[in-house]
Order: structure tokens, then sequence, then C-alpha cells
């Protein structure tokens, strides 16, 4: 019998290695066999006869792949190299089998199990179905107020300050009232200020039909035609002061000068209206000679000049004659004269004139000449 030829070289790593992974493959496979048993019994107690019966399987399973390994090769003495393949065994009969020797129950396909209930699948009473309503619809107004608020911001605010504007001039508006009616404003007090020539007590009495009058109501075309009737009175001012006082400030007239009548001398202002009339002549003033009269130009430019004088020279003047308003001539006391002229520049006359006298007082020179102040002349 001839042999074959390199029979007696030792085999080749690679098939020594397909041959260990071949087998490892068995004893795998074997291993995977029985870890999916062991699974499938699940809570199941392992026993005894179980531990036989596996063990009866896997050793017939390893005898039927030798028997089948031995028939492929042909020949008994010869060793095959390649790896043994096993059939795949389904998993759920396996499981099936393990579980009827258990005599366990096999577990229901997944797709066959009732499905869980969801929350919202309970069915609702008429009573909860309303209560849910009444809750959906609270949701639904909150909501759309946050809305309205959300987009009516600008609105709103213009509305808060009209509101706020409309409310101060509400209180404004009732503050006056409350002090135009209420009667912690009525008059109960006339002050007069500035009253020399003319009594107080005429004018306070003259004025107390206003009295019991709120303060806003007081007439004041009545106060100044009462006030009128008093010819020494030049001027006057009102002053409310709440809550219930009038002041009046009164303006005398100032006489400028006396004018010679029949029954004697009338102490007269600058308008010409008569403060004072007596026999004699009243000390400190100058008689006033205008021959066409108080309402004349003579007269005016007179008592514009005499009002123009310092107040020590006025002490000294005697009389002032004008003819016309060109006119005008000073007489001191001792018989010294002043040559005016017109009332035009009689401020800057005046200043001339006090120097004058400085220089050369009066009974050392006959006249002074101011007609023309920018060039004075003295006689």
């Amino acid at each position: 019998m001839k042999r074959p030829e390199g029979y007696d070289r030792p085999a080749a790593a690679d098939e020594r290695a397909a041959g260990t992974k071949g087998t490892l493959t068995k004893s795998t496979l074997t291993k995977g066999t029985l870890t999916k048993s062991t699974a499938g019994k699940g809570a199941a107690p392992k026993t005894t006869a179980d531990s036989s019966a596996g063990t009866q399987s896997t050793a017939a399973k390893q005898t039927a792949a030798r028997a089948g390994r031995s028939r492929s090769t042909g020949h008994g003495d010869h060793t095959s190299t390649e790896p043994i393949t096993l059939p795949a065994a389904d998993p759920i009969a396996t499981v099936s089998r393990l579980r009827a020797a258990t005599g366990s129950a096999p577990s229901a396909s997944p797709s066959s199990a009732p499905a869980p209930r969801e929350p919202h699948d309970t069915p609702l009473t008429p009573a909860g179905a309303r209560r849910k309503l009444r809750a959906a619809r609270r949701a639904r107004k909150l909501y759309e107020r946050e809305e309205v608020r959300r987009f009516t911001w600008r609105s709103r605010r213009r509305r808060n300050i009209w509101l706020t504007a409309l409310g101060i001039l509400g209180a404004l508006v009732a503050f006056v009232l409350v002090g135009t009616f209420s009667p912690l404003m009525a008059l109960r007090t006339i002050e007069v200020v500035g009253a020399n020539r003319v009594p107080a007590e005429q004018i306070q009495s003259a004025l107390d039909g206003q009295l019991g009058t709120p303060l806003p109501l007081v007439d004041f075309a009545e106060v100044k035609q009462e006030l009128s009737a008093f010819t020494l009175i030049q001027s006057y001012v009102t002053e409310s002061r709440p809550p219930n006082t009038l002041v009046v400030r009164i303006v005398e007239r100032e006489p400028v000068g006396t004018l010679v009548t029949e029954s004697g001398f009338d102490l007269v202002d600058a308008a010409g209206v008569v403060i004072q009339s007596s026999v004699e002549r009243p000390a400190g003033y100058a008689t006033i000679d205008a021959r066409a009269g108080v309402g004349s130009a003579g007269f005016r430019a007179a008592a514009a000049v005499i009002a123009a004088l310092p107040a020590d020279i006025r002490a000294t003047l005697d009389t002032v004659t004008a003819a016309t308003t060109d006119d005008v001539t000073l007489t001191l006391a001792g018989g010294t004269r002043v040559v005016w002229g017109s009332a035009e520049k009689s401020d800057f006359k005046a200043v001339v004139l006090a120097a004058l006298i400085v220089s050369h007082p009066v009974g050392t020179v006959g006249e002074y000449d101011v007609s023309s102040p920018d060039s004075a002349v003295l006689r």
C-alpha cells in the first residue's frame, strides 16, 4: 500500500488552528444552547431531573457529531481538520420544549397582550366632564385676558395718564370752588396802609359793604367807586390775604404849591387837585402864578419844574411864574431869580443849578440862568 507523500510531516499550524477553532465552535455552540435553556426556565426552580435530561441530550448530540465526522473522512485512520458546523436550532422551539419539561405555561405573544390603558382613556362621568369643561373655560379666559393685556398696554398707559390729569384738574376745581364759596374765606378784616392825610377809618367805613363776601367774589368795581370819592387818594392797590383779610395800599397826592384864591390859599398837587384850603399860606410850599389856570400848559410846566428840584432848593423857593411853557421863572428867598426856560431837561437843569449855588451861594449873585444848561450864566 502506497503511503501519501508528506505523511511523516507535522500538521501545519493553520490546520491545527482550524481544528482547534472547530472544537471551540462546537463547545461554544453547545454552551450557547445550554444558556438559552437556562434563560428560558425563568423563575422556575432547577431540579435534578431537568439536569439529567439536559446532560443526556448534550451527550447524544456530541455522539452524532463524532459519527458524522467519521463518515465524512471515508477512512477510519485519518482525522479531518475541517470545522464542524452544527445545524441552527430554533430558539423558540427550544424554549417551548424546556418549558414543557418544567411544566410552565408558555407566555403569550407580545402582539396578543392587551395594551395598557392610558389615563385619558378612563371613562369620565358627567360630573367629571363638566369639571374639565369649566377648567378649560377658565384657562381659556385667563389666556385671552393675558393676551389682551399684552396687546393693550400702550392704550392703558395713555388712559392712566389722562385719568391722572383729569383727577388733578378735578382736585383743583374742587379747591377753587371750596375757596370761592366756603364761609371760611369770607371777608372779615379791611386793612388800610399808607393813609396820612386821609383817615384810615373813613376808608374802612366806605368799604364795609364788602364784609362777609368771599375774597374771590369781592366787587372791586364798587371798591374803586368808593375810593374815588377821596380826592387825596392818587392811586391804590388791593391785596387779598387769605383766609379773610383785604389789604388796601393807598398812595396819597403830593402837594407841589399853592394857588392864590379869593378866600385864601389852595394847596394843590401836580394835577391841580385841591388837597387843602386855608386862609393863610401853607408853610414850605411856593406860590404858583399860572395866569391861565390849573388846567393850562403853563401850570403843568411849573408843576414839573417844582417836582424836579432838590428838596433843599425847594425849601427856599418862594414863587414860580409860568405864563407859557417856555418862560418858567423861579424866585428864591431873598429875591434871587432863576431863569429856567422850558420844562425840558428839568432834571439836568436842577443839577446845574445846585452846582452853581454851591460855587456861588444865594445872595452873592442876583440871577442864575440855566435855560441853556450846557452854558449857564450868572448875573
